[in-house]
């Protein structure tokens, strides 16, 4: 290297001094900012943002040469990336509370000025917490505080993957981060990811807070004191009802007989309140799942008094007085007057409890108010709506909200009552709008109780449950959505279920889940096989295709079947009620006869005049070719996809010309994707033909992928389609080709010529697939 020039060795030096220099440095014109900018550390080019844009500069580039240097991967989705300043303080933040990332590894990094997690944790919207939730301790550690408060308004979205069972200490540490990042934050997803073997404590856990449920706010300690937010929320409450109570002026002398008008003197709510933060870990069991949801933030009071109202463990195993008895009554004041006849009955049950718990009853137990484990069915701490072995189970279409899931076939529990889980809260905090569970078997309990949290999550927009081996307790789901579905406030929008067995007929579950909520805007049924069992649904539950569809605001709907046979008798009604429809994806389904797909045609015309795409994917199409042809010609559909459906098995070479001429007259079809139909090379260099002079396509994208296309086909393609462009000046709308699983690795060279000359039309989309992958394939369709 030759000397450095006069500007960089003042810009170096200046970079060294920016402490006192910052503030000039900020006003420099924009040419002279533009050579020291590389040269400043992640501290100070974080601050230098404003002047830069003062300036007219964009630091993107980098914070680009940033992550090449830092991260040294390319990152996933690098076409979505929009600012490259967050993705790197993200990407960073996440790696250094991972302790993936030595932060001296790199000297724009080692800044004594610069908090790693503090200064990034502003950029945050979405955090990855994994095995044995290290992070979650990390962040709740009394020295990250305000990292913890930035993460409170930046992050929404909180994902957990690969979780293992945590301790104690650990599971604590969780608690406070989502009560912050959930309760009192922005998070608005939680998704989890594959867990094979779910901690059944841990999962319900998170699943419950998701949904806003925890017990009294400020019996949650934050490092010795309750949780500060809480204690403002409930002081501002007790003081909006002291005023409403006198403003109303006037009491029931019945109801507020034996001195308890004195109730309502701001000083009385002040001890109710005590009362109430009072009950610590062990608050008394509330059965608030099975009511409607309240607003955010709002005590959920007992709302009668009974002898079935447990003791806390502290009161049951210590002998102490009923503390919970007292917190019932302190949160509603009519109680007051029954307390000494409950303290009886209360005396017979804390003697059961302690007969039934036996070892396992532990006061220190976080968890303990997530749920009544199977151990307590007999002590009659489960909720009161269950129904015991051995009776009728409701029907799930018609069960009420206050019970979601009343313990059929499909939910019933081994050896006891099949009853909801209950949780022990005092509070309905705010709860997230998406949330997704990928690959964590969920068993008949936890089934329950998501049923049991789905009947009131009234805020639930997004639900995906993918891969959890459900089984008969789909059934449970439902019970829960139908419960949810009454609520007037309900905003479920986007629901997608998949597994790898069905245990009910994909167009029923349609049925169940559309007839419950015809304000979706999308559903996804997925399915890999049938299961041998199908159709054995608990007693009283009639047929959901039975179930008249009201009309819907539907606009995208996926069904993957198991290999299912295509009727449309069981389809045509929910296409009949969307009326909105503009996404219709039909996988791996089969045709009993030649009529079906005609029937379904005619629907989608008559009746779905919005539809804009339309995928088939692993369906034979081989004996339709008439209804294919009608397909490309429809002059509303945008997207057509005819995936792995065998178009040319049977075909001759005049069904290829008819696709291309009618191609060529459709001026609003913009998307064809042909994947897997052993198009080859000379169908290939045929469909070039789309792009003649005297065509009126109007295609912009074209996939090809798994065609068993050869480098000298695509070129000859390549070589056609530019006669192509030439012949029309240049003028043509093609922009995208997608090429993914080609035999083009057999002839390198040409390969690389055709995807050069094929780049200066439009943008390419290929992979570096070896095809000799391909030949078990190739020979068992032959």
């Amino acid at each position: 290297e030759g000397p450095r020039s006069l500007f960089a060795l003042s810009a170096a030096a200046v970079s060294r001094s920016m402490g006192a220099l910052e503030r000039d440095v900020w006003a420099l014109p924009g040419h002279l900012l533009r050579g020291l900018l590389p040269l400043l550390t992640v501290f100070r080019l974080e601050r230098a943002e404003g002047a830069a844009r003062r300036a007219g500069l964009s630091t993107q580039p980098i914070w680009r040469k940033l992550w090449d240097d830092v991260m040294k991967t390319r990152p996933p989705n690098l076409e979505n990336v929009t600012c490259w300043r967050k993705k790197f303080l993200e990407t960073f933040f996440s790696n250094v509370l991972h302790g993936v990332l030595d932060v001296s590894s790199d000297w724009r990094l080692n800044d004594h000025h610069f908090s790693p997690l503090l200064h990034s944790s502003p950029h945050v919207s979405q955090l990855t917490l994994c095995n044995m939730l290290q992070g979650a301790v990390e962040l709740t550690a009394e020295r990250n505080q305000k990292v913890l408060e930035n993460l409170a308004g930046s992050l929404r979205i909180l994902k957990f993957q690969h979780l293992l069972s945590s301790d104690q200490s650990i599971r604590r540490s969780l608690v406070l981060l989502l009560h912050r990042l959930i309760h009192h934050g922005s998070v608005s997803q939680v998704s989890m990811y594959s867990w094979p073997v779910p901690d059944t404590v841990l999962l319900v856990l998170i699943l419950s807070m998701s949904a806003g449920f925890w017990r009294s706010g400020n019996a949650l300690v934050y490092h010795s004191s309750p949780c500060s937010l809480c204690r403002e929320e409930d002081k501002a409450q007790s003081q909006e009802t002291a005023q409403e109570q006198a403003e109303r002026g006037r009491y029931d002398e019945r109801e507020w007989s034996d001195g308890e008008n004195q109730k309502g003197s701001p000083r009385a709510l002040e001890e109710a309140d005590a009362e109430v933060n009072g009950c610590g870990a062990d608050t008394c069991l509330n059965s608030v799942l099975s009511r409607p949801r309240s607003p955010p933030l709002q005590n959920q009071v007992c709302e009668e008094a009974s002898s079935e109202v447990p003791c806390d463990d502290t009161s049951i195993q210590g002998g102490s007085s009923p503390r919970c008895i007292s917190d019932q009554l302190s949160c509603h004041p009519v109680l007051r007057k029954t307390r000494r006849r409950m303290k009886s009955a209360v005396g017979k049950k804390r003697r059961c409890l302690r007969r039934s718990r036996g070892p396992y009853a532990d006061p220190e137990d976080l968890y303990d108010f997530v749920f009544t484990v199977a151990r307590e069915d007999n002590s009659g701490l489960l909720d009161k709506n269950s129904t015991t072995e051995g009776e009728n189970a409701e029907n799930w279409s018609t069960s009420s909200p206050g019970s979601p899931c009343t313990g059929h076939a499909g939910c019933k529990k081994r050896g006891g009552s099949a009853g909801i889980f209950s949780l022990k809260a005092a509070h309905r905090f705010r709860s997230v709008s998406t949330l997704e569970l990928f690959s964590i078997p969920l068993t008949g309990e936890t089934c329950r109780t998501l049923s049991n949290l789905l009947s009131s999550w009234v805020s639930l927009e997004n639900l995906v449950l993918s891969y959890n081996g459900l089984g008969a307790d789909i059934f449970c789901i439902l019970s829960g959505l139908r419960a949810l579905s009454r609520h007037s406030d309900c905003h479920l929008r986007v629901v997608r279920v998949s597994d790898v067995f069905s245990h009910m007929p994909c167009m029923e579950l349609v049925h169940c889940i559309l007839s419950a909520f015809p304000q979706l805007h999308t559903l996804s049924v997925s399915f890999d096989l049938k299961n041998q069992l199908e159709g054995n649904r608990p007693e009283g539950n009639p047929s959901c295709s039975e179930v008249e569809i009201p009309e819907s605001c539907l606009e995208q709907l996926e069904i993957r079947f198991p290999r299912e046979p295509l009727h449309t008798a069981f389809l045509l009604p929910v296409l009949k009620a969307s009326k909105s429809l503009q996404q219709l994806s039909l996988d791996s389904a089969t045709l009993p006869c030649s009529q079906e797909l005609g029937l379904l045609l005619e629907v989608l015309k008559e009746c779905n005049p919005n539809l804009k795409k339309l995928s088939f994917h692993d369906v034979n199409l081989a004996e339709h070719q008439k209804e294919v042809l009608l397909l490309l010609q429809d002059p509303v559909l945008q997207e057509i996809t005819f995936s792995f459906c065998r178009l040319f098995e049977s075909s001759t070479t005049e069904f290829l010309s008819e696709i291309i001429n009618t191609v060529k007259r459709n001026s609003s079809l913009k998307s064809l994707k042909l994947p897997g139909n052993r198009l080859g090379n000379h169908r290939l260099v045929a469909l070039a033909d789309i792009f003649s002079e005297d065509s009126s396509s109007s295609l912009c994208q074209l996939d090809v992928s798994s065609n068993c296309i050869k480098p000298d086909g695509l070129l000859e393609f390549t070589k056609k389609l530019e006669g192509h462009i030439q012949q029309r000046g240049g003028q043509i709308q093609f922009t995208h080709l997608r090429l993914f699983q080609n035999w083009l690795d057999q002839d390198a060279e040409t390969a690389q010529e055709a995807l050069r000359r094929l780049k200066a039309v439009c943008s390419v989309v290929n992979d570096s697939w070896d095809s000799s992958q391909a030949f078990a394939d190739y020979i068992s369709v032959m």
